[in-house]
């Protein structure tokens, strides 16, 4: 059940003032570049509608923005809800980020969910407001921030052999990379194995370099019929972490910390921007 946002007294307004103090101590990630202003590059939320209130701003996704302090990411700027979390308590946002932003009902990337384009500012819809939970930078371009890895998988297959590789990879092209009724026969051609898969972009015009950022589809195509993951973290080495299906765990989800970019059979050889 979601929370249902109360009005504070007095006192507890002045105990809410008092807690970022507290939480500063272990503050979560983004924390050094979060001001409560909302900058150029920032996604915010704001208290009220019309982007009214204390402001939260953000530099990349956030899986789970937390329900309790001294850990959850909570309202920095001046005005009502300052010192709340912004969990369950936001009612507007501005999205001054390059990137397409979406917000989620529940933790962990899931549930409704309501899109930002870049630039775009606006009230969190009737099941958001005062019901969001995560929020996701989509798009593989880089700038969005590490992501914790999370089994969302929905199990639909697209048009690939069900909870293989491809069929998950399809899976977050099209619930996070903004790309909805990505399948099998998307773009007017057949992506088949994984092994086929920069092939395939390359055919649709989708981004294919060496790259690895955030959100990037990674191929490995000399393993066998080939393997695709989702990249959800890069590091300053060059180095990534993947999410993936049917590799070292049968049909099932698995991940696998600072794999690269290279010829090996374990590691990957493309990159795929969406």
């Amino acid at each position: 059940m979601k929370t249902i946002r109360t009005t504070l007294t007095v006192a507890g307004a002045a105990l809410a003032m008092a807690v970022p103090l507290i939480g500063a101590t272990s503050a979560p990630a983004f924390a050094a570049s979060r001001d409560g202003v909302c900058d150029s590059g920032e996604f915010c939320y704001y208290y009220n509608s019309n982007e009214a209130g204390s402001v939260s701003d953000f530099t990349g996704s956030v899986s789970d923005l937390g329900a309790t302090q001294p850990t959850c990411y909570d309202f920095k700027g001046a005005g009502a809800g300052q010192g709340l979390c912004v969990k369950n308590n936001a009612a507007s946002v501005w999205n001054r980020t390059g990137h397409t932003v979406r917000v989620y009902f529940n933790s962990g990337y899931s549930g409704a969910s309501q899109d930002f384009a870049p630039g775009a500012k606006g009230n969190l819809d009737a099941t958001l407001k005062n019901n969001d939970a995560s929020h996701q930078f989509l798009g593989g371009g880089g700038g969005g921030g590490n992501q914790s890895p999370v089994n969302d998988f929905d199990h639909g297959t697209r048009g690939f052999a069900a909870d293989n590789c491809t069929a998950f990879a399809a899976y977050r092209i099209a619930s996070r990379l903004g790309v909805p009724n990505f399948s099998n026969s998307w773009g007017g051609t057949t992506w088949g194995n994984a092994g086929n898969w920069a092939n395939a972009a390359r055919a649709t015009g989708v981004t294919v370099n060496t790259t690895p950022t955030v959100g990037a589809i990674a191929v490995n195509d000399v393993h066998k019929v080939g393997h695709v993951a989702y990249v959800n973290a890069v590091y300053s080495d060059g180095s990534f972490d993947v999410e993936e299906y049917n590799w070292n765990n049968p049909l099932a989800y698995g991940t696998r910390s600072h794999v690269h970019v290279s010829d090996a059979q374990a590691d990957f050889q493309w990159m795929l921007h969406f």
